[in-house]
């Protein structure tokens, strides 16, 4: 990067005139959207919209995933430059991406929120973006799917990396929590637990629902590839959403979390597992509880930031390569 390049661009956030290209700017300074990309609530012609879910009010131990989106967004300051190295493609130069901002909710009217990120996202599917949603706490996936299954159609298929199933038992309609939404999400008929799995777990629940566990202890012993193989069987070319919970990596790669659990992945593992998931039919993604004040080193908004590029080389594979266009 020349410095006059760098001084000819300022807050492209805000200042670019097409949705495609690279920031040359300082990584310190100016907007923090994510990767640089344009703040904008037009989503013409868009193919895929980052947003924010600050949320954390269905947490059970420590709160401070509001402040995640934000987090992320800053970390990635440090990565929109290059082209992402061993993909084969140029997301940022050959698809629209824009940040599309936080949804706006009341944080004083708790129980309107799940519908208002429902249509939060309803509004982006509805224009024929995708999205990668930066979270907020976990429970936010259950109004995630629920968008999602009214344009795919149910029941989806479900990635899910975490140290915990969120499968516990919960028949109160209206509670929010962040370890029940796949248990209601299930019950309810969002998912399909057979062509389902989840990555990573290591706690324990007397009933995971028939959904297919491949444990922390798996991954470490088998490979990645082996899981990837087995991952990859189970939910073939069903349309899937993939979900990814920050604590799935051990605590040494990403302390800044509400319920961290030792013996996870680590970040290369859980990198080398999602960019092997381009076989799969993706059709929605996010990256949650992130917690920052837990977390002064921002390494675990790095992952997050990380992985949540990675989803989007994922999405634009293969949409360049035609193997999905839903």
């Amino acid at each position: 990067m020349a410095l006059e390049d760098a001084k000819t661009q300022v807050d492209t956030a805000f200042t670019r005139t097409t949705h495609r290209g690279y920031s040359y700017e300082n990584a310190f300074g100016g907007a923090a959207s994510f990767l640089r990309r344009t703040y904008t609530k037009d989503l013409t012609g868009v193919d895929l919209a980052i947003t924010g879910v600050p949320f954390d009010q269905a947490v059970s131990h420590r709160a401070g995933t509001r402040f995640g989106p934000r987090a992320i967004r800053e970390a990635s300051a440090l990565m929109p430059y290059d082209p992402p190295p061993g993909w084969g493609t140029d997301p940022l130069e050959d698809l629209s991406v824009i940040d599309y901002g936080d949804v706006a909710f009341d944080y004083a009217n708790v129980p309107e929120f799940p519908e208002t990120l429902t249509n939060h996202i309803r509004t982006i599917l509805t224009a024929g973006a995708g999205s990668i949603v930066l979270g907020g706490d976990h429970f936010i996936t259950y109004p995630l799917l629920k968008a999602h299954v009214e344009k795919f159609g149910k029941p989806l298929s479900l990635i899910h990396f975490d140290a915990h199933c969120d499968t516990w038992p919960d028949d109160h309609p209206n509670s929010l929590n962040h370890g029940t939404m796949f248990y209601k999400a299930v019950r309810e008929g969002l998912i399909d637990p057979a062509h389902s799995v989840q990555i990573g777990i290591r706690t324990w629940n007397d009933d995971f629902m028939g959904v297919n566990i491949v444990d922390a202890r798996s991954v470490h012993r088998r490979g990645v590839d082996s899981v990837l193989e087995e991952v990859l069987n189970i939910v073939g070319q069903r349309p899937t959403y993939l979900t990814f919970d920050i604590d799935c990596l051990d605590p040494a790669f990403a302390p800044g979390t509400g319920t961290p659990v030792a013996g996870g992945l680590s970040s290369a593992q859980a990198l080398e597992l999602v960019r092997g998931l381009l076989p799969a039919h993706i059709i929605g993604m996010d990256v949650v509880e992130v917690s920052p004040p837990y977390d002064p080193s921002d390494i675990t908004a790095l992952a997050a930031a990380h992985l949540a590029a990675d989803m989007l080389c994922v999405w634009a594979a293969q949409r360049q390569s035609h193997i999905h266009t839903g």
